[in-house]
């Protein structure tokens, strides 16, 4: 495996004034050009169907942390897209014969891809990447919190890596800073009001905007939880709609370590393909409505979003990202004139926006499809953020931004 892994060959002239303006490093520390993802999952009673959690089979724990660093390669006559570079954590708590069992798997993983022993019995190299595997009684992280081992349970860490790469201390600790906080519990969901359009935004004048995926989702951006079966979160492979969303909760159920160990190149085009595609992706009429309806005042403030392909500054709208692993969901100052939010799309779940907006007086609208298609299958999924007192519509974003740009007479 040979860094930097290419992931567009030849950009366009667009695409390399799209990284140039919107992907450097931004003033406070954000930096769009590194992805990141965290996942940690644990068995408890509140998640049982999804862990597998029963009153015999209680403890296990698997933890993902990734960061990829993006960059552009100008020794071609074309600028290229590349990943510079790479950082994969996964850890496992689980009884000691499964631990067990997973390290055998791993050097035979590690044979099969042909990577070479350092010297240090924990590392192996191949190419530019370096792998090493730690095991322990009591992981330090659980030391460190003063979290307790369930009997007969081992830890072992697998960290896959560029050579030389550096992750700092608040870094690697962040997924256990995450872990501390607890799971996140299911809100209740309110009685919100349906309505056909958004008309009765009209009466609810200037509103601020919260977007979700749904507006990336309609540029050909995949939804965010499609890396979940990039990064083997869930138990589904492919088009197997059977296993649903269940954890993946044993070792010897995890093929993302298996994937990059035995076929390292192509799994790392997987974990690089949401990058190029959200960099191919190009704002969408619905972006250009915001960006509309922002220039005549009925929209006003920074567009609140988790969403990390910069579709919306693109479209010319200031973003306030609210996208953070290490902190609570940051403040937004509401405009003092602000009469109403309006959330956009799929997952615009970041319910302290929503539960301030409503704190300042503000009207809540959710224009949300309440479901998912995967694979050609159509899922509900309600808004869990809802409240008494909002309005719903269900559509996708386009016909209903274009309908209430016709209603405020806004030409786009």
């Amino acid at each position: 495996m040979i860094l930097p892994h290419v992931v567009i060959d030849s950009l366009t002239a667009e695409q390399a004034r799209t990284w140039r303006e919107h992907f450097a490093p931004e003033p406070g520390g954000r930096n769009p050009a590194i992805e990141e993802g965290i996942w940690r999952r644990t068995q408890d009673p509140r998640n049982a169907e999804q862990s597998g959690w029963t009153e015999d089979d209680n403890g296990r724990r698997r933890v993902v942390h990734y960061r990829l660093h993006y960059g552009i390669d100008r020794s071609r006559p074309t600028d290229r897209l590349v990943m510079d570079e790479l950082y994969l954590y996964v850890s496992w708590l689980a009884p000691a014969d499964e631990i067990a069992e997973h390290r055998d798997d791993l050097e035979k993983w590690l044979s099969e891809g042909r990577w070479k022993t350092t010297g240090d019995d924990a590392t192996w190299r191949r190419g530019d990447l370096l792998t090493t595997v730690t095991e322990y009684d009591i992981h330090p992280q659980d030391d460190r919190a003063d979290r307790d081992t369930p009997a007969g349970f081992r830890s072992i860490d697998v960290v896959i890596q560029s050579v030389d790469y550096h992750l700092p201390r608040a870094s690697r600790n962040l997924p256990w800073d995450v872990l501390a906080g607890g799971m996140r519990v299911k809100e209740q969901r309110g009685t919100p009001e349906y309505a056909d359009d958004l008309s009765g935004l009209l009466d609810h004048l200037p509103f601020v905007v919260e977007a979700g995926c749904g507006t990336s989702i309609e540029a050909g951006v995949p939804p965010l939880h499609w890396l979940h079966e990039v990064y083997r979160v869930t138990a589904r492979q492919g088009n197997d709609l059977t296993q649903g969303y269940a954890f993946t909760m044993a070792p010897a159920r995890d093929i993302l370590v298996k994937e990059v160990l035995t076929d390292t190149t192509r799994k790392v085009d997987d974990m690089v393909s949401m990058f190029r595609r959200l960099l191919e992706a190009e704002p969408t009429e619905a972006h250009r409505i915001l960006k509309a309806l922002h220039d005549a005042g009925h929209a006003v403030g920074p567009v609140a979003t988790h969403n990390f392909d910069r579709l919306l500054a693109r479209a010319g709208l200031p973003e306030a990202f609210m996208r953070r692993y290490d902190e609570k969901t940051p403040h937004m100052d509401y405009p003092t004139d602000a009469k109403a939010l309006l959330v956009i799309g799929l997952h615009a779940d970041r319910r302290d926006v929503q539960k301030r907006a409503r704190e300042q007086g503000l009207k809540v609208f959710f224009l949300d499809t309440e479901g998912v298609t995967e694979h050609g299958v159509h899922k509900e999924y309600l808004i869990e953020g809802a409240r008494a007192g909002d309005t719903v519509v269900r559509s996708e974003a386009i016909p209903a931004l274009r309908r209430l740009a016709e209603l405020l007479k806004i030409e786009c």
